[in-house]
């Protein structure tokens, strides 16, 4: 998501990742591995916004279902982080009706009262969202938004990617994640966050 038309986080390497998953699926275990730890990251991520302290836990069930069923895999190394997410998705939301807590984080007003003064920028907000602390503000987004900017900005997806895996159209989930990460930066006390959203998401994603 950087500057200047950069990818956004985790796009960078998917020509690496696709040529990884193409070898794991001959078998080759190393190849597995360099896809997870392409992945992992954006991944554990997105699964923290949802499940917050059980996200290892879940991506540990996700990935025993992504080695199983790797063989099924048809696509890139976009595909295949969209893929996962998909997987990841439906662990948590399992993991969350057996649990009978809704994805969203609680703490929200208490990390409003810790954020940073009013000096801190939209930059700060969007580049901050690997972040324990971010994450748990993104839990306090409406669960569509939420979803959306953990999928966009977190795991790296395209609009039409975490459409897919969301089962929306793209265009709402553009919407959603536009308005969330409006939200952040207001909380984090940034102006002109606009110019800086329709940046990241992309006006034709």
């Amino acid at each position: 998501m950087g500057q200047g038309g950069e990818p956004r986080r985790g796009q960078a390497r998917d020509g690496e990742l696709g040529a990884a998953v193409a070898r794991a699926q001959d078998g080759d275990e190393a190849a597995f591995a360099v896809a997870y730890r392409i992945v992992q990251p954006g991944l554990l991520g997105y699964l923290r916004g949802l499940v917050g302290e059980d996200a290892e836990d879940v991506a540990s069930d996700a990935w025993l279902e992504i080695a199983r069923d790797l063989g099924r895999f048809k696509g890139d190394g976009a595909g295949f982080r969209g893929w996962t997410a998909t997987i990841a998705r439906h662990r948590a939301l399992d993991h969350l009706r057996r649990q009978r807590v809704r994805p969203r984080a609680s703490t929200l007003e208490q990390d409003v009262l810790d954020l940073p003064g009013p000096h801190s920028t939209h930059d700060q907000a969007l580049e901050s969202l690997s972040t324990a602390h971010a994450l748990r503000l993104v839990g306090g987004l409406p669960q569509d938004q939420a979803e959306a900017v953990l999928l966009r900005v977190v795991v790296g997806l395209d609009g039409p990617a975490a459409a897919r895996v969301l089962g929306k159209r793209p265009g709402a989930v553009r919407t959603a994640a536009y308005r969330g990460l409006k939200r952040l930066a207001a909380q984090l006390g940034g102006d002109g966050v606009t110019d800086e959203a329709r940046r990241t998401l992309g006006e034709s994603t």
